[in-house]
């Protein structure tokens, strides 16, 4: 049975290296890891699907939670046969890397959260995302993908990486984009799952991000019991697009000590 989602799979065939999985943000998709998957394919494997309702994956309308991405990044690796690997999520995307790990944590080797945060949703937070599914959902994601640009970059990103961004948000689903908004407004507090974590981790902010600020990517550095904090200079919410060379470095030393 061929997996749910899309994704892409690069594989050098260096089996003693743990694959890399990489797990996008919203409401964008794999493309955003081009330049890691430029980076890191050479050395390991590393796949990186697009989440359910983004990308060439399927939209399921309504409500997806957390733990639904979850299940379907555990059923493609089951699927493409990896049992164990490191896991990367930035966003949207480190939470559901938080919540694979409270699900099937025996399988990662190393977690890397970049520009996310662990509390669960406020009220006013979950007022605010069941709102703007609803305005997705009448008006489409042009608006919505004008007003945030700058926010997710910086204002002084290179142009090429503001159109690859304004692109992936503008293709993306409504329907996909307001399910997974709904989803994530129910989500879990995972600051005690980061306090027990049994695996290193690596934190990564940009130095100019606004939705999740250095100082939510140093409380995270501070409730794991074994992590490093990298904040990348020049960067606003994708650091990976904005600073890749930069990004790529903090990414690859940690995989080294991993492979160590």
């Amino acid at each position: 049975m061929p997996p749910f989602l899309a994704f892409e799979d690069k594989d050098p065939g260096i089996p003693s290296r743990a694959p890399l999985v990489l797990v996008h943000g919203h409401p964008f998709d794999r493309t955003m890891w081009h330049p890691q998957l430029t980076e890191f394919a050479t050395a390991r494997r590393v796949i990186a699907p697009d989440l359910r309702g983004y990308g060439a994956s399927p939209v399921t309308p309504g409500t997806v939670p957390l733990s639904r991405h979850a299940a379907d990044i555990a059923e493609l690796l089951d699927h493409l046969g990896v049992h164990t690997f490191v896991l990367a999520g930035l966003s949207m995307g480190g939470q559901i890397a938080m919540e694979c790990a409270a699900r099937f944590g025996d399988r990662i080797r190393g977690l890397v959260l970049a520009d996310t945060f662990p509390a669960a949703e406020t009220p006013e937070g979950r007022r605010h995302r069941h709102a703007m599914a609803d305005r997705l959902l009448a008006e489409g994601m042009r608006g919505y993908a004008d007003e945030v640009l700058e926010k997710m970059v910086a204002p002084y990103a290179d142009p090429e990486v503001k159109a690859h961004v304004h692109g992936m948000m503008t293709a993306t689903s409504p329907q996909g984009a307001a399910a997974a908004l709904r989803g994530r407004a129910e989500r879990p507090d995972y600051r005690g799952l980061l306090a027990t974590l049994p695996v290193p981790a690596l934190v990564l902010v940009g130095s100019d991000d606004t939705y999740t600020p250095v100082a939510d990517a140093e409380a995270m550095h501070a409730a794991l019991t074994d992590s490093a904090l990298h904040v990348v200079e020049g960067a606003a919410h994708l650091p990976n697009l904005e600073r890749p060379r930069e990004f790529n470095r903090a990414l690859g030393d940690f995989l080294a000590r991993l492979d160590g």
